[in-house]
């Protein structure tokens, strides 16, 4: 019996271990503002539009329950940086104003791609770590589409990558 009350001891303290150096190794964001403009609940979704001719253009997105989908504005000033991160689900990514770069763990070479106003990236979430910095010299803007599974944490800050130098 005491044996199983030290594991389970031992268990509980190596939880606690890993969830304080989890947040203590997470990357918080600097410089941004972040404003929520709307956030709804939907139940399965299940759209499958196409043009005419079909084969042109298609689009088909599909959920299994309920979602929440959020659309928010993030500013981040000269220098600023959302931080090291990952959502549950995918992100339609709008750069509005100024530009960013999206930096992702699954670079090996942590090279970046640059968006500027007018361009637009898909965060695919699920696991996928990434940071966005406004390198440039003006401040920054980006409108997100979030579809998340209902009630999940909207945004999870994650350490820096070993593949990463900042």
């Amino acid at each position: 019996m005491k044996s199983k009350v030290f594991w389970v001891v031992v268990v509980l303290g190596l939880l606690g271990a890993a969830m304080y150096a989890g947040s203590v190794l997470a990357t918080p964001s600097s410089g941004v503002s972040t404003t929520i403009y709307g956030q709804s609940s939907f139940s399965d979704i299940d759209v499958n539009a196409h043009s005419i001719p079909a084969d042109i253009w298609q689009a088909k997105v599909k959920t299994k329950g309920q979602s929440d989908v959020y659309v928010v504005d993030n500013k981040l000033a000269v220098g600023g940086t959302t931080g090291w991160h990952t959502h549950p689900g995918p992100s339609l990514i709008l750069v509005v104003q100024g530009s960013v770069t999206n930096y992702t763990s699954s670079d090996p070479t942590c090279a970046g791609q640059t968006y500027t106003a007018g361009q637009g990236f898909i965060d695919p979430g699920q696991g996928e770590v990434h940071t966005l910095r406004n390198e440039g010299s003006v401040v920054a803007e980006t409108i997100a589409v979030q579809l998340l599974p209902k009630g999940a944490v909207r945004k999870t800050d994650e350490p820096v990558p070993d593949n990463c130098p900042f």
